[in-house]
């Protein structure tokens, strides 16, 4: 089984120069990321699910709607949230959506199990931060999803074809047939395998003038959209099987 997730989230890099780019900017460029997510997924006929991170997920409703309306699995990204503010957005996205928010992602800030079921959270998929050493560093972990406390933690995927995890840059760096080799090498061993991209890996990097790192300016934009669709279009050619996050380990 293959769960492809994206984290939908601004991109916080500096400007170059003395061009500046509002919080409003950077969430229209998000948005516009997004639907171009939504319009591959759709030409695939593929679904997946969607980690809003939490600051920017009631600005989004329309975005939200849409997601959900294509039958993609809304959840939560949190990068530095506090637990009583994760709770209101929470409760608040449900009531415009009329359905519940199941599955959540943590960065900087880190709540408990017991914290996270206190406000009604199904499950945690937990991710590494990738950066110029991680992505390339040989790993070893288990892959198995496990239950604590009433709720199920799914690990990140390792390929053992590389030792590599499926994180958004490796996706964004290796050639598409190595990456196709980890896949295939994966889901010999594993049940299934878990990919996630970030949406800010989709922006125009030509017409935005953000300072971003050499090593992490490849492939980005309309590359980035070519690289999925190469993806998905080879996913459907050999029929393996794509479901959203909360299907399968529900």
């Amino acid at each position: 089984m293959v769960l492809l997730t994206f984290n939908i989230m601004n991109i916080e890099a500096e400007t170059k120069k003395e061009t500046d780019i509002s919080d409003e900017e950077r969430l229209k460029i998000t948005e516009s990321n997004t639907k171009a997510i939504l319009r591959i997924l759709d030409i695939h006929e593929t679904k997946a699910s969607f980690f809003i991170e939490i600051s920017i997920a009631e600005k989004l409703q329309n975005l939200l709607k849409a997601i959900s309306a294509q039958g993609h699995e809304i959840a939560f990204f949190n990068k530095d949230s506090g637990l009583e503010k994760i709770d209101e957005v929470k409760k608040n996205v449900q009531d415009f959506l009329e359905k519940q928010i199941k599955g959540i992602r943590q960065k900087n800030r880190q709540f408990s199990l017991e914290e996270l079921k206190s406000i009604g959270f199904n499950y945690i998929s937990n991710i590494d931060n990738a950066d110029i050493l991680f992505p390339f560093k040989r790993l070893k972990r288990s892959s198995e999803i496990i239950e604590e406390n009433g709720l199920s933690i799914v690990p990140e995927s390792i390929s053992p074809y590389s030792q590599l995890p499926y994180n958004d840059f490796v996706f964004q760096v290796l050639p598409m047939q190595y990456y196709q080799n980890m896949v295939f090498e994966t889901l010999k061993n594993d049940d299934f395998v878990l990919v996630y991209l970030d949406s800010w890996q989709f922006t125009d990097m030509n017409k935005y003038q953000f300072k971003i790192p050499f090593y992490r300016r490849y492939h980005l934009g309309k590359k980035m959209e070519d690289k999925l669709e190469a993806f998905l279009s080879w996913v459907n050619e050999k029929e393996l099987a794509t479901s959203r996050m909360k299907d399968y380990i529900f």
